[in-house]
């Protein structure tokens, strides 16, 4: 009966090569708890359930020809479409950079895609109203 054998020595952490993408987020400091990463997850897949409300909205628009006017329907869907797309570039980006935040242990950046995303629903309410007086 000999010795148990020693285990190889491993890398910490941070030295060792990570397959996951995108690196500019992954390639730095180190995995933060995993509770926060899930939860940067879940928010990140809140936004992406708006931006298909946002396009459902949309279709919806075209498909029941509502409003009547036609300028202001195209308006509403025009804004709807772009609102849905600023929002997946601004979520995708949001999670990217809170998860860099985290794993660099420095302060969250700040929120601004929800300014962008009342905005424009701002937009999408008062154009709605206009069309419905007309």
């Amino acid at each position: 009966m000999g010795e148990p054998e020693p285990k190889p020595e491993s890398k910490p952490e941070s030295d060792a090569k990570d397959p996951r993408h995108p690196r500019w987020v992954y390639g730095h400091g180190d995995e933060p708890d995993p509770r926060f990463t899930l939860a940067n997850e879940r928010t990140f897949l809140a936004w992406a359930r708006t931006v298909l409300g946002l396009m459902a909205g949309a279709v919806a628009l075209h498909s029941f020809q509502v409003p009547t006017v036609d300028w202001a329907r195209d308006g509403l869907i025009a804004v709807l479409v772009i609102t849905a797309v600023l929002c997946t570039i601004l979520a995708m980006t949001r999670w990217a950079r809170v998860e860099r935040a985290m794993r660099e242990r420095r302060p969250l950046p700040a929120f601004t895609a929800g300014f962008v995303l009342a905005g424009a629903l701002l937009l999408v309410g008062v154009l709605l109203g206009v069309s419905f007086v007309l």
